[in-house]
């Protein structure tokens, strides 16, 4: 794995995500109640052996850089960095990453100063774990100039993914972009369940291979696609290109992955977690989840009844509260008498000091936190919001919040903004 490089794409502006996005990149979004989404592709490269990482990324990157610089520090005789390379001016072009293939292709000179023998491309929205060296191994025993991971998935789910054709020996020969019908992946792209069953990994009647967005390139494969050609997409463009001209294999994974880059798919993850037979465990003591030590305290829960949640460090829960089936993130405050159901909520950056929580009533404000006998219901409550008693905020009625409202409505959920005021008695 020393042999490496892994690049992780940060993502462009994250508008499916907005507005968790408003003010931060799509990476540096929190996932859990304690990490960032970035933490996944760095654990899976770190438990993978591999600890040379560039994340590209453009937009917002201000706390994703903060985070990167205080949580991943290696040794000088090590030799492993996670390092950002931002989209910048130079003297090759002024214009920003127009896709995830042009991010690389502007890089191209860092990458070629790192003397490795593979690429590892990575996405940086994405729920999952995996041993990136299985990965390299299929990719060298196979003979292949690029390897692509794949998962296996119904027909119905075929509708969202790029599905791969692939031969006896698992090269890839085909590749369809979202298939709309039933005969459209009978022609194109089915693959035979029996197959999947003879590489260790029941079908369960799955006969389509989607592609993860997982790739391991040759060093001057991927150099000769990407300069020979002004493709912008990895998934769309270059890798539909490389199947016709190399050598392109696919390795089978199938572990629990989503997609985390919309609000539905985030909200819908974040509440697998909760639950107690989730099928992601947060607790693997082989494969963790490296993330920032922020040193809190323990968090104190006073007659609070909590089932099926996540309840992150710092936090401060107060008697007869209920939270049922919810993520509560780091310091978060949270009164007396409170129902929390079905919700994320993200915590707070800091802890108010008296003299803030004294201005704060003087003026009217709540502070920072979750007031005395308020509802929330299906709510993602984005850092450091405030709101005040007896509020109600609730994703079983219709709401409606203006284009200026700090609430807004995205994919059928209900988001508080970062850093929103509802006063005491707040309704939609």
């Amino acid at each position: 794995m020393r042999n490496v490089l892994a690049v992780i794409l940060g993502g462009g502006k994250g508008t499916r995500l907005f507005p968790l996005t408003q003010y931060r990149s799509k990476p540096a979004v929190p996932l859990a109640g304690k990490y960032r989404i970035i933490d996944i592709p760095i654990s899976n490269c770190l438990n993978s052996g591999l600890n040379r990482i560039f994340l590209l990324t453009q937009f917002n990157s201000t706390s994703l850089h903060s985070h990167i610089r205080q949580t991943y520090r290696f040794d000088r005789f090590d030799g492993g960095f996670v390092e950002i390379l931002a989209a910048q001016q130079t003297m090759e072009g002024e214009a920003w990453y127009q896709g995830t293939a042009d991010a690389v292709r502007k890089n191209l000179n860092n990458l070629r100063e790192r003397g490795v023998d593979y690429y590892l491309i990575l996405s940086g929205d994405q729920l999952y774990r995996m041993d990136y060296s299985k990965l390299l191994e299929t990719h060298k025993k196979s003979g292949a100039d690029a390897t692509i991971a794949a998962i296996p998935v119904t027909r119905e789910a075929a509708r969202g993914f790029g599905i791969m054709r692939i031969d006896d020996s698992g090269r890839v020969r085909g590749f369809l972009e979202k298939p709309k019908t039933d005969k459209e992946i009978d022609e194109l792209v089915r693959t035979d369940p029996a197959w999947i069953d003879s590489r260790g990994i029941k079908s369960n009647g799955r006969d389509c291979l989607g592609n993860m967005g997982i790739y391991v390139f040759n060093r001057d494969v991927l150099i000769d696609l990407l300069t020979k050609s002004d493709y912008q997409d990895f998934g769309k463009e270059v890798f539909p290109m490389s199947i016709r001209t190399h050598n392109v294999q696919a390795h089978l994974f199938d572990g629990y992955w989503e997609d985390i880059g919309t609000i539905r798919s985030f909200y819908d993850a974040n509440m697998d977690l909760t639950r107690p037979n989730s099928p992601f465990h947060l607790e693997d003591q082989d494969a963790p989840i490296f993330t920032h030590a922020r040193f809190l305290p323990p968090s104190r829960l006073d007659g609070v009844r909590v089932t099926s949640s996540l309840i992150s460090d710092g936090c401060v829960i107060g008697e007869g509260s209920i939270i049922e089936n919810s993520v509560i993130g780091l310091r978060c405050k949270i009164g007396k008498n409170v129902k929390i159901s079905n919700s994320i909520l993200m915590g707070a950056d800091l802890y108010q000091c008296d003299d803030e929580l004294a201005d704060d009533q003087k003026k009217g404000v709540p502070p920072i936190g979750i007031g005395d006998g308020s509802v929330l219901n299906g709510v993602i409550v984005d850092k450091n919001c405030r709101i005040g008693r007896n509020a109600e905020i609730r994703n079983d009625r219709p709401l409606a919040a203006g284009s200026d409202s700090p609430v807004v409505v995205q994919d059928g959920i209900v988001i508080v903004s970062k850093g929103a005021v509802l006063g005491d008695g707040w309704r939609a």
